[in-house]
């Protein structure tokens, strides 16, 4: 198992506990989080980009496959705003790879794992081209106006999915 934290910030050399503002965790207890390599294409787009993810587990139907991916080879998506494409080709993302012995799993759809110890992570890699990032891990992108619609699509999907900025997705059509 590979963890990464994903970040535009080009030089963080110690990742400190933070205290969540998540209502649904201990908001006393200090975490660093990382993800998996599995949902890495959830986060690789700049962090302020809302975007809707999702993936093809055990439980997602043949109908959902057919309605939600273009390609029967696809079984993760990354759905972003079309005005959000500039930042996409010009953003420059920073995987910071850690060791994965002192994270254990928050979360296993979104793929979180979370450490209460200061983590010094063990590899930087640089990634210049988002586009490029999502391709190679074979992910279909989508692009479209407004992101709400496919939203509530997945929601009520046999997916498992992430919405991830939407506070900053261009308002209800």
């Amino acid at each position: 198992m590979r963890l990464f934290h994903v970040s535009e910030e080009p030089d963080i050399q110690v990742f400190y506990p933070r205290l969540p503002k998540r209502k649904d965790l201990d908001q006393s207890i200090g975490l660093v989080w990382a993800l998996d390599e599995a949902r890495l294409p959830n986060f690789l787009t700049p962090r302020d980009c809302p975007r809707v993810a999702y993936y093809a587990g055990s439980q997602t139907t043949d109908a959902d496959r057919k309605r939600f991916f273009s390609s029967s080879g696809a079984a993760h998506a990354v759905v972003i705003e079309n005005k959000w494409i500039p930042a996409m080709l010009n953003t420059t993302l920073h995987l910071y790879e850690f060791h994965t012995e002192d994270f254990v799993l928050q979360d296993s759809a979104a793929g979180y794992y979370v450490a209460t110890t200061t983590q010094i992570p063990k590899k930087k890699h640089v990634l210049n081209n988002a586009f490029g990032a999502l391709l190679k891990r074979n992910v279909e992108i989508r692009i479209i106006d407004n992101l709400w619609d496919i939203a509530d699509d997945v929601k009520a999907s046999t997916l498992n999915w992430s919405l991830c900025r939407m506070a900053n997705a261009a308002p209800r059509a």
